[in-house]
């Protein structure tokens, strides 16, 4: 299955189980990768033989910006839902969602999660 994919998307969101995240807030970096068959476009060279990314992006934008969970894992289901909803020709979505500065005491990278979801 060909992919599309949108990589390190850097959003501000309120999302999180403790209260410090939910009042202050951090950034939300998201990777989806979104299996379609590009065949169509690929040929065409039309807009609408594809997915538009953009459109994609302004899914993923609203959702972490506009809406507030305890937990990215119904953060990333919420977004997965519409992004099937919205565009009929994806058949697999890959996503994932992490957080480079939340409220642990300790050192690391970042913490996240990934959810892999297929077409129902």
């Amino acid at each position: 299955m060909d992919k599309i994919y949108l990589n390190k998307c850097r959003f501000y969101g309120y999302h999180g189980a403790f209260p410090e995240e939910n009042v202050l807030g951090q950034i939300f970096q998201v990777d989806a990768v979104l299996s379609v068959n590009l065949t169509a476009a690929s040929q065409s060279d039309q807009l609408e033989d594809t997915v538009h990314y953009g459109m994609v992006f302004d899914c993923i934008k609203d959702h972490v910006e506009n809406e507030r969970y305890q937990l990215i894992e119904k953060l990333a289901g919420v977004i997965v839902d519409d992004l099937f909803q919205q565009f009929p020709s994806v058949q697999a979505i890959t996503l994932k969602i992490t957080k480079d500065n939340p409220p642990i005491n300790g050192h690391y990278e970042s913490v996240g999660i990934e959810l892999e979801r297929v077409r129902p």
